[in-house]
């Protein structure tokens, strides 16, 4: 899918919330500047930019939170594992595929500014299996200690394994009622609000966790 087609799908959802420009091809530096000026609710980036295939990532990483609430939507040419991961990894609110209907454009920019995150079903198996098979992530409060406790870490893990709450009542021998309360408190410590969001949370401190360590 063209950046035209992208564009003109964009324009016929006629939501007057969506501004669409189509700047000449950009650096990453130059992305995350105009990003950075402009300042929109969302951002979508394709990783493939005029200083390499895979620039849309610097981009990311650039824009963080903390700095630009941008909520960015990587484009990506092929739903590669590595990819997707690689895109929660440095931020990503959601990833498009260029093969994906045009249609669905408009409907995945709207649902990542209301907070959603935008991702298939089998991009977030990625997701959950990269969790899964990383070491376990230790959330410190300021003073150095551990933000969670022994338990709420052990519900962390069974929920990024992708299991349900009845499931991890029953790994950990507790009723459904606890396992929610446990994740209420996970929830608002970490500051997210959704078992996806939990996930990538998770993904996200395991990947700093390694590049610390490289």
């Amino acid at each position: 899918m063209t950046s035209q087609l992208m564009a003109s799908a964009l324009k016929r959802s006629r939501n007057p919330r969506i501004e669409v420009l189509l700047p000449s091809e950009f650096t990453s530096t130059e992305t995350s500047k105009e990003v950075t000026l402009r300042r929109p609710d969302v951002a979508l980036i394709s990783t493939s930019l005029v200083d390499g295939p895979f620039a849309g990532y610097s981009v990311l990483r650039a824009l963080r939170p903390d700095s630009v609430p941008t909520r960015v939507v990587l484009l990506l040419e092929e739903c590669e594992r590595d990819l997707v991961v690689d895109a929660f990894r440095a931020g990503a609110r959601g990833v498009f595929i260029r093969s994906e209907p045009s249609t669905l454009l408009p409907k995945c920019i709207q649902s990542v500014r209301n907070g959603q995150i935008w991702a298939s079903t089998r991009e977030l198996e990625y997701l959950v299996h990269a969790v899964a098979s990383a070491k376990p992530f230790r959330p410190l409060k300021a003073n150095g200690r551990n933000l969670l406790s022994k338990r709420e870490d052990e519900v962390v893990a069974l929920v990024a394994d992708g299991l349900t709450n009845r499931e991890v009542s029953e790994r950990l021998r507790l009723s459904e009622h606890t396992v929610k309360s446990y994740l209420f408190k996970i929830f608002e410590k970490l500051g997210v609000s959704t078992r996806v969001e939990l996930v990538l949370y998770a993904l996200s401190e395991n990947g700093n966790a390694a590049s610390a360590q490289d």
